[in-house]
């Protein structure tokens, strides 16, 4: 079977435009990606204040990039600034209302300031939007231990030992 030239240039053409279409609608820079990576090795390996510095660079240079709040809150947590966390967390969520993983992680900020009723709406709603986000699981877990529902919370942390067996450690 032969194809036809005029074939050939159409199919051409349609990759070039979805090409230029995918360049240009993305909504993250590449130097805003590349900060954001570099955020995430940080606190990788427990670098957070580094991780911030990072994380504060993406979000400079792309204001609305909603991962780069969630990650930045992640790295607040850890260094115990629970209520900055919880900002960024809400601002993620406010910029991209379907990212799990903003919910999942102002969740545990809410845990580690014993407001573990929010914390269980809030990993919740993680799980409703991604029900293979073990992390929602396991930190909801520790909301319902921080409640005294041990039953929940056993079946929490089953779960999230099942979709991520590291967290088994």
């Amino acid at each position: 079977m032969r194809i036809s030239p005029y074939r050939i240039v159409i199919a051409v053409a349609l990759v070039l435009v979805v090409t230029a279409l995918l360049w240009f609608a993305s909504p993250v820079t590449e130097s805003a990606d590349a900060s954001n990576s570099q955020g995430v090795v940080y606190t990788n390996n427990g670098e957070y204040d580094k991780a911030i510095v990072a994380f504060n660079k993406a979000i400079e240079l792309e204001p609305n990039f909603a991962i780069a709040y969630c990650n930045r809150g992640w790295a607040y947590t850890e260094l115990g600034q629970h209520e900055q966390a919880i900002a960024d967390c809400t601002r993620a969520i406010e910029l991209k209302p379907d990212l799990a993983l903003a919910y999942s992680n102002r969740g545990w900020a809410y845990i580690q300031l014993g407001q573990y009723e929010q914390a269980v709406v809030d990993c919740t709603r993680a799980i409703e939007l991604d029900s293979a986000l073990a992390l929602a699981y396991n930190n909801r877990s520790w909301a319902y231990i921080g409640l005294r529902q041990y039953d929940q919370a056993i079946a929490d942390y089953v779960k999230a030992v099942e979709l991520d067996p590291t967290l088994q450690k």
